[in-house]
């Protein structure tokens, strides 16, 4: 057999990719065999909502992707210089799960949204063969059978109530129990037994914390539990920035205090009856943090408001709602829009 020289093959590999490349079009082009689909959705034509007739359920035909409005859309006036990103939870830890008490209130919370967390409550609670009598997705709430607990004279129940956090993505876990008592039925505002209120939170955050890494998620929960976040930034009518929190006023009081703590400031004083903390932020060199603050400033030179005085005032808005504003001390004191929304925006970051 003739052997063909190198010139006498090129030729024909030379016309083989020419007809490849000229073929691109048909195998990857908009009518190819390998077109992309991932531009298709903006041809997708709009169509009429679907009307359930008069008298029949609707609730199945809710948005499963419910888009939020925005809230934080504060850009100040005149000239506009991008900012330094900040990261999507300030100031947030690297546990997951722990549990928070405020006097005698007690909840675990966890740093994963409210359709995550519900999947592994059910799962804690057949794991411990605890038998459910009633399961409410959309409000969050699962109410046990009477168990009898060893070394208890009496039964108990338990209830298991989740809501959202303060933070977007965040979920609270608060239990409540019942001892049999009473009449069985009407569920007490304060657990009966608060030992057995916090071993059982102990036992459920210990659960969580094991499992949270990879818990699935329940659409029913996270439709039905917002996971919108209970905080924002707002703008006032009178042009000031302030932070919105959606709390009863003796909790968003001790939240307000550890997240000025956590976030450069230091407390010199505070008058709970009209709602002020007195306090200096001292900046990023004297909490060891550089790290981190380098999100938001330079820490190459001393922040501007390092050593500056600040009034943070809480005041009640609506029935568990209040309104957290910054202020200089001094009155004289530079402090533009910029510089207040970027300091609420790291006192917002820490509380929960």
């Amino acid at each position: 057999m003739r052997r063909l020289s190198t010139k006498q093959t090129r030729w024909p590999m030379l016309l083989i990719g020419t007809l490849l490349l000229s073929g691109c079009g048909f195998l990857f082009g908009d009518k190819g065999v390998f077109r992309d689909p991932s531009e298709d959705y903006k041809q997708a034509p709009e169509v009429p909502e679907l009307r359930v007739p008069t008298g029949m359920d609707s609730d199945a035909l809710g948005e499963i992707y419910v888009i939020p409005k925005v809230q934080e859309s504060l850009v100040p006036a005149g000239e506009f210089e991008v900012p330094r990103p900040a990261p999507l939870v300030t100031g947030s830890g690297a546990e997951v799960v722990r549990i928070q008490r405020l006097g005698d209130e007690q909840w675990v919370l966890v740093e994963l949204a409210p359709g995550q967390v519900w999947p592994q409550v059910r799962a804690f609670l057949s794991a411990a063969g605890m038998q459910v009598t009633s399961v409410d997705a959309r409000a969050g709430i699962i109410d046990t059978n009477w168990l009898q607990l060893e070394g208890r004279p009496m039964a108990s129940r338990f209830r298991f109530r989740m809501e959202q956090g303060v933070q977007r993505g965040t979920s609270e876990l608060h239990v409540l129990q019942m001892n049999q008592a009473g009449d069985g039925q009407t569920w007490p505002s304060v657990s009966d037994d608060l030992g057995q209120e916090a071993d059982m939170l102990q036992a459920v955050a210990q659960f969580l914390a094991d499992s949270a890494d990879s818990s699935p998620v329940s659409m029913v929960a996270e439709q039905g539990i917002r996971a919108s976040g209970k905080i924002s930034l707002q703008e006032s009518n009178e042009g000031y920035t302030y932070i919105r929190l959606e709390l009863p006023y003796d909790r968003a009081w001790a939240s307000l205090g550890r997240a000025l703590e956590k976030s450069a400031f230091d407390i010199n004083d505070r008058d709970r009856s009209t709602g002020i903390y007195y306090t200096t932020f001292v900046g990023p060199d004297e909490v060891g943090d550089e790290g981190f603050m380098d999100w938001l400033w330079d820490s190459e030179d001393a922040h501007p408001m390092s050593g500056q005085g600040f009034t943070v005032a809480m005041e009640s808005i609506q029935p568990d709602v209040v309104a957290i504003r910054l202020e200089p001390a001094d009155a004289d004191a530079l402090f533009d829009k910029r510089e207040e929304q970027s300091m609420l925006a790291l006192i917002k970051g820490n509380i929960n």
